[in-house]
């Protein structure tokens, strides 16, 4: 089976005159030839398509693909990760992780905690400032954290995301909408233990792989899992296994999220304690970085003695299998 390989490279945009943090979240060449390589090595050929541009172009000229993995994060407004995905279901062309609804909703950080808490998944008391003066209506206690409702990879977030006061809430918020142009997600700040969950397979399918907590260091922007902190994570950031009653409790949280929001085939949960040890959704990234060395899922599955071919492998077995289950049509010859 021919595999179509669809992704964003951060090089392409950064000589077209982006600013690093702009493009945080898009790939570099590394990941690229390890995905292509460990599909190889699982037996399925493979096809290197690009970004969306590049899609839309093969797409015009007749190419068609019996499956593709699509790891493309888009690059412009909250329907960016949608994209590609909302291109494949008009071809009818299957696609590995998930559909563009659950794209849109999950990079909509306050969308996604709305639907998380109306299936019972615990998540912190939030407000979502399209503009300044939404802050008349924000009526939580402090501290708080604030952070762009749609970005990724630490974007947005610094040691002046926990606001303790309203002039520096106003302030904090002032700079993000600025900044980002888009609106910002004001939550009550959670002072416990972080944590991610890696996640594979789809619906009731789904089961956790791995988790790890993410532990920083004060001296980066004061302990908080920042932009920065996560470019310099092997200097200022510690990861560590999860077990006991505090592993259960957050496979729960997390597999009650992944599934409420329809995520599928593999991806990550991100969640934190209060300070009472109560653990709570913070959002969900359905199509997490596959860097094989520095990207969160490959480490925490390397903690679980998954090596990265494998953890490709597992992705597409629940994609391969959800695609046969739900006897989608995959006629690649749609003019």
């Amino acid at each position: 089976m021919v595999v179509g390989l669809t992704y964003d490279l951060k090089q392409r945009y950064l000589e077209d005159g982006y600013a690093p943090e702009d493009v945080a979240e898009l790939d570099s060449p590394e990941t690229i030839d390890a995905i292509d390589a460990s599909l190889r090595s699982l037996g399925y050929e493979t096809e290197r398509i690009g970004n969306v541009k590049d899609l839309v172009s093969a797409l015009a000229s007749g190419k068609r693909w019996p499956v593709v993995f699509n790891i493309a994060e888009g690059l412009h407004g909250l329907c960016r990760e949608a994209q590609i995905p909302a291109l494949l279901d008009a071809y009818r062309i299957p696609y590995v992780f998930s559909d563009s609804l659950t794209m849109v909703v999950t990079l909509h950080k306050g969308l996604a905690k709305s639907v998380v808490r109306e299936y019972g998944v615990p998540t912190a008391d939030y407000r979502v400032v399209e503009r300044i003066e939404d802050l008349v209506r924000v009526h939580l206690p402090f501290p708080l954290f604030i952070k762009p409702v749609g970005g990724g990879t630490g974007m947005g977030i610094d040691a002046h995301s926990i606001v303790h006061e309203p002039t520096c809430l106003q302030q904090g918020v002032e700079r993000l909408l600025s900044l980002h142009r888009q609106p910002v997600l004001v939550e009550t700040y959670l002072s416990g233990r972080e944590f991610t969950v890696g996640i594979v397979g789809t619906g009731e399918h789904s089961r956790v792989v791995g988790m790890m907590e993410i532990v920083v260091d004060t001296k980066s922007d004061h302990g908080v899992y920042s932009y920065a902190s996560k470019q310099q994570y092997l200097e200022c950031t510690t990861y560590h296994r999860v077990e006991g009653a505090d592993a259960v409790q957050c496979a729960e949280v997390a597999l009650g999220a992944w599934r409420a929001l329809g995520c599928r085939d593999g991806g990550r949960v991100d969640l934190k304690m209060d300070g009472r040890g109560k653990v709570h959704f913070l959002e969900v990234n359905p199509m997490a970085g596959l860097h094989p060395v520095d990207s969160d899922l490959p480490i925490l599955s390397r903690m679980e003695g998954i090596d990265y071919e494998h953890l490709i492998g597992m992705i597409m077995d629940s994609a391969i299998s959800r695609l046969d289950s739900d006897g989608e049509q995959r006629d690649t010859a749609i003019a």
